[in-house]
């Protein structure tokens, strides 16, 4: 039996609470798979698409008549952590449940430590939100001061601080629910950002990253596998170009190589390749796969996806 931490990538989730309804159906069953087969599974997941639409609309209601109270960020980070939850771990019971196994499901509302001293508070570069086109990505930036830029070609987007996670504030909850059998849903959406003051843990106005704040709670949870499923099956170099190469295995100093090479887009697999690497570099023997949802298990079995190893 193994301990995995699984990060969930966009594509397992929706752009609205009805497709998402749906669609974690289908991402409930590798995931159950993998339970299926005797192993430990802790599941966290990303909240870009969904914590820029909770934040919208309350910006929207509180200019209305209805003058409803702008939310901070932080806590609309807290309300996509909620509703991202309810929808896994209802899907995650269902299908256990389908199968006759009878394991209890849970997801901790997580609050993520940030330095709050780490750099990217000014330089603000994690996408959240809808995309626009550029000439109305200007305007949110002339009238609401928005950070903006180009995602990808896939259009404008909201840009708001990732700064690196340095702890998790629950961690010791997660342990005794993972020791005692429970499935988590853990740092969604990459956590809720805090600084300590003190006794206190207050929130910031950012996004971590979900790949780095799920590395933080792997190594936590001193799991041995870390696995990155997105939209594609295997990481690959000169992605999009003739000579483009799919990779079965990188060490990390071929992954550091193929990073100062640039070939790895900032927005997509750059942040994907570094938490693995992260996590390789972790402990020795420990072992990070970058794969595609539908192929989880095949990954781990050395049959897909992208191994990545000291």
């Amino acid at each position: 039996m193994s301990k995995i931490v699984v990060a969930l990538g966009g594509n397992a989730l929706g752009k609205t609470p009805e497709e998402q309804l749906q669609l974690v159906k289908n991402t409930a069953k590798p995931i159950v798979d993998l339970i299926e087969k005797g192993n430990e599974v802790i599941i966290a997941h990303g909240n870009g698409p969904q914590v820029g639409m909770i934040n919208l609309a309350m910006e929207t209601a509180s200019k209305s008549e209805a003058n409803t109270p702008e939310m901070p960020f932080p806590e609309c980070g807290a309300m996509s952590q909620g509703y991202i939850g309810y929808h896994l771990q209802n899907a995650i019971r269902e299908e256990l449940l389908n199968r006759k196994i009878n394991r209890p499901v849970a997801t901790v509302v997580t609050q993520v430590i940030v330095d709050k001293d780490d750099q990217a508070f000014t330089n603000p570069t994690k996408p959240i939100g809808a995309f626009y086109t550029e000439e109305e990505g200007k305007k949110l930036k002339e009238e609401k001061g928005y950070d903006m830029v180009e995602d990808a070609g896939r259009g404008w987007r909201r840009v708001v601080p990732s700064p690196m996670p340095v702890d998790v504030a629950e961690k010791e909850t997660v342990k005794t629910l993972v020791d005692n059998g429970h499935i988590v849903i853990t740092v969604g959406g990459g956590g809720i950002p805090v600084v300590a003051e003190g006794n206190s843990l207050v929130g910031v106005p950012a996004v971590i990253d979900k790949d780095f704040a799920s590395e933080k709670i792997a190594e936590i949870l001193d799991a041995d596998y870390f696995v990155i499923l997105t939209a594609v099956e295997k990481v690959a170099i000169n992605f999009g170009k003739p000579e483009q190469k799919e990779l079965d295995k990188m060490t990390v100093a071929e992954a550091k190589k193929y990073i100062e090479e640039g070939h790895f887009a900032p927005g997509s697999m750059l942040p994907k390749v570094k938490a693995v690497m992260k996590f390789a570099e972790s402990k020795p023997g420990r072992q990070a796969i970058i794969a595609s949802l539908e192929k989880a298990g095949e990954a781990l079995n050395g049959e897909s996806g992208t191994v990545i190893e000291q």
